[in-house]
């Protein structure tokens, strides 16, 4: 069956099996891509699992069941089904428990290598020695005491996972390493029982040991190698504190109480001192202070924040002490759906995987084939001995290991996540980092995207004989306690200045706002109201000297005209003539520059009318003689936009922020949504800029690229390493120590070469 019919088989099931759940499920004794089949087999089999996923970098299983089984027994099922097939069922590490036994095996683990090296060393010293016209080989019973604890003590966990392959059927790199050395220990054996008395036969147990001390301590070296690349969730989980000081309502400070964190709930009030880590989501009710959220957004400055700002679990809290009033706990929290976001894209397999998981299927009985092959072929027509037939069959077991092919995508994912997670990127899903490479048109959503998203005054006319400071003081009156974005930009214009208190108000939804400040009658909107008010004011002879000038000049600029306007004898006479404009967000210009520099096409999508978009995208940089800008498109029609940009340009990244980019953030091959949008675009992108930076965009296009580069050239190296390996150790050029060496540098240098992505940086913030 074709892995395209698989895919549509699955995708079936998905819509069928709806509603669906996710559990993940540690694994222990996985070691190359054959494992990773032989779980994921095994798992699927499990009856109410729709889908499962195993990433051998991070030693877990996602899988993907339907909600209505019983979570307990499906959970025993999945274990028993692990447990089957030769692995070890665990939790999955996320507690300090776990990590200091994970730290203990390493360490042990390091003891099992140390001693090995030093059994082998003696068998090893010789040879290296005859190079040298030095005959100082061991006796055959040295021999045979040092390589077989090795053999039979360090070599145990490759005859029990082999033996439980082959009781299911399969195989694994454990299978390799103890056929071809249980071949060389035995042939050495056999041998030295054979020989004459008096005779010192050549023996082959050092390649034995050797080989099994070298895969081990390759095996060491990788684990440390790929706890690295799990540094980013650990560095995330190691932001939550353990402790809260819990401010009960109606209590004195002096009486709070400090409670684990885990028992806070929605509402409860914290108090947090100078220096701690905030212990969740909130906002604060008294104090100032700034906050320090880099671990979290990336941001590399502290914020200022006061009363009545949203603060974020996790950050550290700066020198001032506040009271925060709990919005959000749990899986709720911002902190705990980030480590949510990255596990997801740790867990998931891009489509390239596919390709590493059909070669591990079938990769273990090909190579045990060309191993007799081999032996068949030196024996029958190479014309040398059994032992040396064998030696070199040994070889070709040894050195087709498949590792690297396991380890290849799931670590390059791991560390680009995290290194991306560390700037503010969080990327959902694997395939949109395969997809991010491909993308060749970028469309932005402009408000709140592109611009800032909230109104600003930027230019107040008054009328022939009115003060303008005293003006713009009128319409804040007015406007006190609303909350419309108009309103809190004049707000935002007169600062802290005192204001007189505002009577009668009245709003007029679409059209302004009605009240008396100090006994005079006001209104405050649009220029249509104000002529439906007064008739006469509808012709813009009647206007103030200069105001129809200023309107068509703030209009072709994009900006919203307002009028205030005061009541006297019965006529309403315009005071003061206000323009609001959105603000391009810092960084945008900059942003565009970048992504234009990578060759990619630019389009601004907006729902303004078209002169006041076209002026904002002038200001952004934007053409639109090119056709950059698509203006009046309505909210359900920017997915269909979408389909028409991919037929245009070809892959298309749409970045948003809003419930009405969501159609199209999931129509786009590559859905970026900015952090400080609505959750329903965050969860329909499969990357969220957790800063709302539009400088993002184009770091998280060039992580993702260098991600894929990274997969690219780990799984070239493993494919080129086996094809050029297997020939070799076949041919009889390479010998079992050389084989089981290169085997296990394979192994780290395709981590190593992953783990460099750790070290990536934005461009704008290098």
């Amino acid at each position: 069956m074709s892995d395209d019919h698989d895919q549509e088989v699955g995708a079936a099931a998905l819509d069928a099996a709806a509603p669906l759940q996710q559990c993940d499920l540690g694994i222990g004794g996985m070691t190359c891509a054959s494992c990773v089949a032989r779980v994921e087999r095994a798992l699927s089999r499990v009856p109410g699992v729709v889908q499962a996923q195993v990433n051998l970098a991070t030693e877990q299983a996602r899988v993907t069941v339907r909600a209505e089984d019983d979570p307990a027994v499906l959970l025993a099922r999945l274990q028993r089904a692990v447990r089957d097939a030769g692995y070890e069922p665990r939790a999955v590490e996320a507690d300090d428990a776990d990590e200091r036994r994970a730290q203990r095996e390493l360490r042990q683990e390091g003891w099992w290598v140390a001693l090995g090296l030093l059994l082998a060393a003696p068998l090893v010293l010789p040879m290296v020695a005859l190079a040298w016209g030095q005959h100082l080989m061991l006796p055959a019973w040295w021999q045979f005491a040092l390589a077989t604890p090795v053999q039979f003590g360090l070599g145990w966990r490759f005859y029990r996972a082999g033996w439980q392959a082959l009781r299911h059927g399969s195989g694994n790199m454990e299978l390799l390493v103890a056929l071809g050395t249980s071949a060389a220990w035995g042939m050495s054996t056999w041998l030295w029982w054979r020989a004459p008395s008096g005779h010192e036969p050549h023996l082959y147990y050092e390649a034995a040991a050797v080989v099994i001390a070298l895969v081990r301590l390759g095996k060491w070296l990788e684990l440390r190698a790929r706890r690295r690349t799990t540094q980013a969730i650990r560095a995330l989980q190691a932001l939550r504190p353990d402790v809260a000081h819990l401010l009960p309502d109606g209590v004195r400070r002096d009486e709070m109480q400090d409670i684990p964190v885990a028992e806070l709930l929605p509402g409860d009030r914290v108090l947090v001192r100078a220096g701690e880590r905030i212990p969740a989501d909130g906002v604060i009710e008294a104090g100032q202070t700034q906050v320090d959220e880099s671990m979290l957004t990336g941001e590399p400055l502290p914020l200022a924040r006061g009363v009545g700002d949203r603060v974020l679990g996790g950050s550290v809290n700066g020198e001032g002490t506040v009271e925060v009033r709990v919005t959000a706990t749990g899986a709720a929290s911002t902190l705990q759906r980030i480590i949510a976001l990255v596990q997801d894209a740790q867990a998931g397999k891009p489509p390239v995987q596919r390709l590493v998981d059909q070669v591990a299927a079938v990769f273990v009985p090909v190579v045990v084939a060309i191993a007799s092959v081999t032996a068949l072929a030196w024996w029958a027509w190479g014309g040398v001995s059994v032992e040396q037939a064998v030696l070199h069959a040994v070889a070709v077991l040894v050195i087709a290991c498949p590792c690297a092919l396991g380890l290849a995508t799931p670590t390059a994912i791991m560390a680009g996540t995290g290194a991306a997670a560390r700037h503010g990127i969080l990327v959902k899903d694997a395939q949109a980092l395969e997809l991010a490479p491909k993308v060749r048109v970028v469309a932005f959503d402009k408000t709140g995207t592109l611009t800032v998203g909230r109104p600003r005054l930027v230019a107040l006319h008054p009328a022939p004989g009115v003060d303008e400071a005293a003006a713009l003081r009128t319409a804040a009156a007015l406007q006190q306690g609303s909350s419309h974005p108009l309103a809190l930009a004049v707000l935002a214009a007169v600062q802290d200045t005192p204001l007189a208190p505002a009577v009668d108000l009245q709003t007029v939804p679409g059209r302004g706002v009605r009240g008396w400040v100090e006994g005079v009658p006001l209104a405050l909107g649009s220029l249509a109201w104000l002529a439906e008010l007064e008739p006469a004011l509808a012709s813009e002879a009647a206007w103030p000297a200069g105001w129809a000038e200023a309107r068509r000049t703030q209009q072709a600029a994009g900006a919203t005209v307002s009028v205030l306007a005061w009541q006297n004898e019965g006529r309403w006479r315009p005071l003061a003539l206000l323009a609001f404009a959105d603000e391009p967000k810092p960084g945008a210009v900059e942003a565009l520059q970048a992504l234009r520099a990578r060759g990619l096409a630019l389009a601004m999508v907006s729902g303004d009318q078209r002169p006041a978009a076209e002026a904002m995208a002038r200001r952004l940089g934007l053409r639109p003689e090119a056709g950059e800008v698509h203006a009046e498109v309505l909210p359900g029609d920017k997915a269909a936009l979408v389909t028409t940009l991919r037929q245009r340009h070809g892959p298309v990244a749409m970045v948003g922020d809003g419930i009405n980019d969501a159609p199209a953030l999931a129509a786009a091959d590559v859905g970026l949504a900015m952090g400080n949008g609505t959750d329903v675009a965050m969860h329909a992108a499969g990357i969220t800029l957790l800063r709302g930076d539009p400088r993002l965009v184009a770091a998280a296009l060039d992580i993702a690229t260098r991600t894929v580069r990274k997969i690219r050239q780990n799984l070239f190296w493993a494919f080129v390493y086996n094809a050029a390996g297997i020939p070799l150790a076949a041919l009889g050029m390479l010998d079992p120590v050389w084989a089981g060496a290169a085997m296990a540098a394979s192994s780290v240098s395709v981590v190593s070469n992953a783990l460099l992505l750790t070290r990536w940086r934005p461009e704008h913030g290098r």
